[in-house]
């Protein structure tokens, strides 16, 4: 089980990825908050999508968030470091995402 603080920089490792390849894939119309719930460590991050990029990432849960990741620590390292492709954790079970249908086909662009 990988802790928080490793989560936690994760999240902004993916932030900086995000962030260098946002004017290289163009802009993704996309603008709406997320939620990434840790599941088996009982902890929470939210932030925003915006323009491709992921910004103003902070500590704890976002109930009103769009797009909400739920995930176990480990898989969610995973996901950031490209070890597990997130439609097939997605069919079995290891993570869900939730977001409306239009969001997800504009996700698939960062994903």
């Amino acid at each position: 089980m990988a802790s928080v603080d490793e989560c936690r920089q994760a999240l902004r490792d993916l932030a900086a990825r995000l962030d260098r390849h946002a004017d290289v894939q163009g802009r993704i119309d996309l603008d709406r908050t997320l939620a990434c719930r840790i599941t088996d460590l009982d902890t929470a991050f939210h932030g925003r999508l915006a323009g491709g990029r992921l910004v103003d990432l902070a500590d704890g849960d976002d109930s009103k968030a769009k797009i909400a990741l739920v995930a176990n620590s480990d898989d969610l390292l995973a996901l950031v470091r490209g070890q597990l492709d997130i439609t097939k954790a997605i069919a079995a079970r290891r993570v869900s995402l939730k977001a409306n249908p239009f969001d997800l086909m504009k996700l698939r662009k960062l994903l």
